[in-house]
């Protein structure tokens, strides 16, 4: 019998995270989290660094992230009243500083492919942003988020809905992502990841941590993204 060449994915559809890698958001979150948290957290132990605590876990939403800080640090959990506040001022921050990821609109409309979004965030700041940010028509409202699916990322649910909602196999489907968490959710999808490092807020090794997680190529600037997303698509290898 002969040999049989296993077939290349065919590609036919692009889904992207949101903060960090379509809206520049994630630095903006980081300093706001730093700064609502150090006087909650005055005495961390020697060595450890806030920042250090918050940079792997961007890309989490927000009470799984402060779960795992003060679990780590063995502190009893914050209530959940406060935790919705910190919450509020992070959004509240990353509104007022709203900007896109440099040549990210431009790099998405040189790729000939029906584009949806699956954030963790909520619907309408996601849809808010992209209005303000000019990418609305590149999306055509298709937005996936845990209070429209039910499940929030590393759970693949947000992937797996964008792929039904197009009528495509999981394994058609491209990623943008930049957190280790949206990472791994679209690797559970079945879906091949592009992983994004040049946003403002990438930490030092998460190159490294983005392809631990199975992210498929990594690249740290948008004008590069039509070239590697055609080559996929033409069956090159990257």
């Amino acid at each position: 019998m002969p040999d049989t060449v296993p077939s290349l994915p065919h590609y036919t559809h692009l889904i992207s995270d949101c903060d960090g890698v379509l809206i520049d958001s994630e630095a903006v979150a980081l300093q706001a989290l730093l700064e609502l948290l150090a006087p909650r957290l005055p005495n961390l132990p020697e060595g450890v660094t806030l920042q250090a605590l918050i940079e792997p876990r961007l890309g989490q939403r927000l009470v799984p992230l402060m779960q795992d800080i003060y679990k780590e640090l063995g502190l009893p959990q914050l209530p959940a009243d406060e935790i919705m506040a910190i919450g509020n001022a992070v959004d509240a921050a990353c509104d007022a500083q709203l900007r896109a990821v440099p040549g990210v609109a431009l790099a998405l409309a040189a790729i000939p492919l029906p584009k949806a979004v699956a954030s963790n965030s909520v619907s309408a700041r996601v849809l808010s942003a992209l209005e303000r940010t000019g990418m609305a028509p590149l999306f055509e409202r298709r937005v996936f988020t845990p209070d429209l699916v039910g499940h929030a990322k590393p759970h693949p649910g947000v992937y797996l809905a964008a792929a039904a909602a197009f009528g495509v196999p999981p394994g058609q489907c491209l990623v943008l992502e930049d957190s280790v968490t949206g990472v791994t959710a679209a690797v559970a999808a079945g879906m091949t990841v592009l992983g994004f490092i040049g946003g403002g807020h990438i930490a030092p090794g998460q190159e490294a941590r983005l392809k631990a997680a199975g992210a498929h190529v990594v690249f740290n600037d948008m004008g590069k993204l039509p070239a590697l997303v055609a080559e996929l698509l033409q069956g090159a290898t990257v």
